[in-house]
């Protein structure tokens, strides 16, 4: 099987050079990493709270299906982890928002933690 990194400078970096891409395009889908309220052009975790960092989220993952030649409008299935699920309400409307009917397949889970006190983190697959 053919695949091919996906990197763009328009968001995160995989942390401290661990081993994964931001996206992986196989075929006509597309893989995109978790991502999280960080903002890459300073590494730091956006102010504000859930609501801040889901839009920081949902700008991380456009750029980099839109690196891979696809879109939000694309996104076939979406992983979502919360470190509290009483975040997923502010946290689906800003997701909404971004998105389209029909809606991706989903999953949405709590989780203990995830890097640098972020509240969410969202990985999708995408076609192309």
């Amino acid at each position: 099987m053919d695949k091919q990194p996906v990197r763009t400078d328009r968001a995160p970096a995989p942390f401290q050079g661990a081993p994964y891409s931001q996206g992986i395009v196989a075929g006509d889908l597309v893989f995109v990493s978790g991502q999280l309220g960080i903002d890459p052009e300073d590494g730091q975790v956006v102010e504000g709270g859930i609501v801040e960092q889901t839009q920081q989220v949902m700008k991380n993952l456009s750029a980099i299906l839109e690196e891979a030649g696809s879109s939000l409008d694309n996104v076939l299935m979406t992983s979502i982890f919360l470190i509290d699920l009483d975040d997923f309400q502010p946290m689906n409307e800003v997701y909404a928002s971004h998105l389209s009917e029909p809606y991706p397949a989903r999953a949405t889970v709590e989780i203990a933690a995830l890097p640098s006190g972020c509240r969410v983190e969202i990985a999708v697959v995408a076609g192309r």
